[in-house]
């Protein structure tokens, strides 16, 4: 009983971490684009309708893990968009680019490295949590499918 509402409260977490980091995105989406923009990874013609889609896919799934919807759906598509977002801070890394990751703030300007470090770190946190919440979803489906038949 205990676990499944640990389960629950960190899936509603997560979900309101992802509706939080949706909310600038969707008030400012040219902000966004050139947050995007600033990664350099890709193709222009790509970028206005990422920073379109990219925050709504965000707030559609954090609120289906808020209410309890589509549940591992919305969990494969925020482990997904994290490991693409630490993809992308680490490729920049490398390439020695100082850049905001746009995450929670469209605000555009230059971090340090480390910053983007403990950005990467913090979102191996949300993916572990993510991953943590999908394969348990599907643990208790194959618990039921076995109970069942």
């Amino acid at each position: 009983m205990i676990k499944k509402r640990i389960i629950i409260a960190m899936r509603i977490a997560l979900g309101i971490v992802f509706v939080y980091a949706s909310i600038d995105k969707i008030i400012h989406p040219a902000a966004f684009a050139e947050a995007i923009f600033n990664y350099q990874i890709l193709p222009d013609q790509l970028i206005n309708i990422t920073a379109v889609v990219l925050p709504c896919l965000e707030l559609c799934a954090g609120v289906c893990l808020i209410f309890g919807k589509w549940i591992p759906g919305s969990l494969f598509i925020i482990a997904l968009l994290l490991l693409i977002f630490m993809s992308a801070l680490i490729f920049n890394l490398a390439r020695g680019l100082n850049i905001h990751c746009g995450c929670f703030s469209t605000s555009v300007q230059t971090i340090e490295g480390s910053s983007m470090i403990l950005t990467v770190l913090r979102d191996c946190i949300f993916l572990a949590t993510a991953l943590f919440l999908l394969f348990n979803c599907y643990s208790e489906s194959r618990n039921e499918l076995k109970t069942e038949g």
